[in-house]
Parts: structure tokens; sequence; C-alpha cells
């Protein structure tokens, strides 16, 4: 139904025997009403400013309550468009939106909507940041990195593999994609412009390398999706999250290497010295400034040691890795191997601030019925045997432009049940799976942090405006990739 609305125009909507006002102060703009399950739903059309609905005196209440669902839902649409369109930390303004909706407008108590911050997934993180950032500033991935490069042994084909494992590696024994791509991408890029490899080809085996081990039930990322999965009854499910992430990245990683020349370096060899000596030169010069030797010191053994130690807890004896991280990290600074204050100054708040809360916002939506809301409009585009793949390039086309860990998991996640109760049933670790997928195979772009990384270590005198679109035009062709893979897998 469209209504045009003169000035100062009062329509009056009969809600099931309630009466509400929609006003209007300036000309020219059309009503739209519809019905998504019982929800009368207004959008107004018009070019010269925005619109309230004015409820009846007679059951406010019920006006209130009816309007917060989609109140909260635009919220949540508000905050991802927000992390796609502007520079602000979207947390900041979810929490912002979280507490005005639900104070201000909703009647809700603050100790109501403060419940919805996730303490145990804020504290988890904070404690594994902590502990890899004393690993990183005491220079102990570093060396084992500068090691690493040392494996292929003049085979130029080996090297791009030799530095996805690495990244892969690093990124899974705590630190997560974007510290391990931090890690590896100067080395590797480096790298390249000596021996002549692609840097295309250089960053897209980084990156995938990287974001491979993103969903490592002791990265940070794993540990936000493993948390949101277990409250929606998805608990357990930690290294098959990790496995078909790591398997979907390994899978367009290395068909992309071979496919753009990759099998044209095995032809290749290369001097070690010359190809990495410099690197190895500089690496240890800043790590001998205080007098430190060429190899692995004490204090780099003992870290290494305590990240054994965490990990084989997870694995093997079902420890709390944030109890561990922290256990870890504190034992590190009481034997003075690594500096707390430093590791503090260096960690990722801004992406916790971020996390934590968008995190609030959906709790927020949870209460209302803003996500069952969110469910329906998902349910409209879906069959059960498409959502895999609908999901999937949904979420992989917001991500290129926003954060994955901290907006598009913990806003797509939680929508499981609800999607699959809607549509009449479904396979919730396939829809799931379908999220994590999606979202993760278009990082590589360099829209995203990890990309971004390998064009600023880009070599001298490479075309960096060739490389971002090459990298660009990889990133968002994922989307769709991810899209068939995942129904034709998950399906």
């Amino acid at each position: 139904m469209f209504t045009r609305l003169t000035r100062h125009s009062s329509l009056p909507v009969n809600l099931g025997g309630l009466r509400a006002s929609v006003v209007k102060r300036t000309p020219g703009s059309f009503l739209h009403s519809s019905v998504i399950d019982g929800l009368l739903i207004f959008s107004i059309y018009n070019r010269q400013g925005p619109f309230y609905i004015r409820p009846s005196l007679v059951n406010r209440k019920w006006s209130v309550e009816m309007s917060l669902p989609i109140l909260s839902l635009w919220a949540l649409i508000a905050a991802i468009v927000a992390s796609c369109a502007t520079e602000i930390n979207v947390g900041i303004l979810s929490l912002a939106l979280a507490l005005f909706i639900g104070v201000y407008y909703g009647g809700m108590k603050l100790s109501e909507v403060a419940a919805g911050f996730p303490t145990q997934l804020f504290f988890t993180l904070v404690a594994v940041t902590l502990l890899f950032g004393q690993a990183s500033l005491n220079g102990t991935l570093d060396k084992v990195a500068h090691r690493a490069v040392r494996g292929c042994r003049g085979n130029l084909g080996l090297v791009p593999i030799m530095f996805f494992l690495l990244a892969l590696v690093l990124g899974s024994i705590g630190p997560g994609n974007i510290a391990s791509a931090a890690l590896v991408a100067p080395m590797a890029m480096a790298v390249a412009g000596r021996t002549g490899i692609s840097a295309f080809l250089m960053a897209l085996m980084v990156g995938n390398g990287a974001n491979a081990s993103s969903l490592s039930p002791v990265a940070p990322t794993g540990i936000i999706a493993n948390g949101i999965m277990a409250r929606i009854g998805l608990a357990g499910m930690e290294w098959q999250n990790y496995f078909n992430v790591c398997l979907a990245h390994a899978s367009v990683g290395f068909a992309g290497y071979f496919l753009f020349g990759g099998w044209r370096l095995f032809r290749r060899t290369y001097h070690e010295q010359d190809a990495f000596a410099d690197l190895s030169a500089k690496a240890d010069s800043s790590h001998n400034a205080s007098g430190a030797s060429e190899g692995l010191e004490p204090r780099h053994w003992l870290t290494l040691g305590v990240i054994g130690a965490l990990i084989a807890g997870v694995i093997f004896f079902n420890l709390n890795v944030g109890m561990g991280a922290l256990a870890g990290a504190v034992l590190l600074t009481v034997l003075r191997v690594a500096n707390e204050a430093h590791a503090i100054r260096a960690m990722p708040w801004s992406t916790i601030l971020m996390v934590t809360g968008v995190t609030v916002l959906i709790a927020l939506l949870e209460k209302t019925g803003g996500m069952d809301l969110f469910t329906t409009l998902l349910a409209r585009f879906s069959t059960q045997r498409s959502v895999t793949g609908v999901t999937a390039f949904l979420t992989g086309s917001i991500s290129v432009y926003s954060s994955t860990s901290g907006v598009v998991l913990p806003a797509f996640l939680p929508t499981v049940p609800g999607l699959i109760q809607k549509l009449g049933g479904g396979n919730p670790m396939a829809i799931a799976s379908s999220i994590n997928v999606g979202s993760h195979l278009v990082d590589v772009s360099p829209l995203s942090t990890i990309g971004a990384l390998c064009i600023a270590a880009a070599p001298a005198g490479e075309d960096t405006r060739s490389l971002f679109r090459k990298m660009l035009a990889w990133g968002l062709s994922m989307a769709v990739v991810a899209a068939a893979g995942c129904y034709l897998v998950f399906s």
C-alpha cells in the first residue's frame, strides 16, 4: 500500500483495533506498509527528511514493544553499514545504540542491557592476545619464522608454499590470522622481490595461509566463533570449524597458485644466501642490540615451552584457553622473559572493543525480538537447499568491506537456529560452516587487514596499483566461489 503524505498530514492506522498516526512534516512523501510475521512495518520513501510514528495514548506500551524489534534491527543494519563505509569503531557505535534503544526507548534497566556484555569472551581475548604479544615482542615468533625460511633448499617453487605453511602454523598456535600475516608478509614480499617471484602469487599464498589459521581453537577469531556457536547449541565443534576454514583456504590458495603460474617456479632455483641473508641479518641485528646471540636464547625456548604447554592443555586436557593463556603470560612476566607493559600497549584493544560492543547489540536484538525478524528476512531469500550458498555469498559480500570477527560472525552466527526454524528444517552445522567459510575466503582482498599488509610490504619497484587491482578482483570473486563451494559441499 502506498499513500501520499502532504505537509503536516497525519495518517491514522488501525493496528488490530489499536490506533496510531504516521506523521510527515514535508510534502512529496510516500508511505509503504507491509506485514512480516504479524509485525506491521512502515517504510517512508522521501528525499527531504525522516518521519516518525506517533502512537495513540491508548496502550502506549503495546506500540513500544511492537516497534522495538524493528528499531533494534535497523540499529544492527546501521552498525554493519558504518563498519563498511566509515572508520568508526563499530563496537563503540553498537554499545551506544544498544544503550539508547534498550534503556531510553525500550524502558529496560541498564543492567539488563549490560548483561549482554560477553565477559568470558573478553577475558579470553585479553589473555590470549597478551601472551602472544609477549611472544612477539621478545623475538620468539620472529626467530621461528626466520629459521623456517631456510627449509626450501634452493627450489623457488617451494618458497611461496613454505610461506603459506609458515603463516598457517604461526597463526594456528595462537596469534591468529592478522598477527601471523603481520609477521610473515614483510619477509615473504621481500623474498619475492629478491628472487623474482610474482608479488601477487606470494600475497595470495601468505594471505590464504594466514586466513587458514583463523578458526584455530586458541586463536582470537576461533575463540569468538566457537563461543557464539556454543551459545546456539553447537558446542564441541572447534576442530571441525578449524579444518573447514583451513581446507577451504588451502584449496583456493593452491588452486590460485598453480592456475596463475606457480608451477613454472619449480623449474627455477635460487641461492639461499642471496635470498635470505639480508633479512636474517636485519632480524638478528634488531634482536642483538642488547647483546643477544643469533640463535634461540633461553627466553625464546621458555616462551615456546609455555605456548606448547598451552596448546597441549587445550587439545588433550580440555584446558580453558583463557585461563591457560593468562597463567602463561603471568609466568613469562614473573620470570622476566617478556615485558608485560609493552605487550599490554600492543594488544588489539580496538578489535576487542569492536567484538564485545557488537555482541551487546546482538544480545539486545535477541531480547527484543529483532533477531527473529532478521532471520525472517534471511529466510525469504533462501530454501533448505540453497541456504548454505546464500549465507556464504551474503556474509562474504559484507566481509569484503567489514570486519569478519568483529561484525560478520557476531551478527550472522546467532541467526542459525531461527533461520532453520523459519525454513522448516536444515543442518545447523552446515549453515554455520557456510558463514565461517564465506566470511573468511574474501579476506585476502586489499580492503581487508591481511591484504593491506601484503600490499604495504610490496618490494620496491613493484606496481602496487596493479597488485591492488589483482587482489581486489581475487577477493570479490571469492564471494562467488564460497557460495558455490558451500552449496556443493554443505547442502
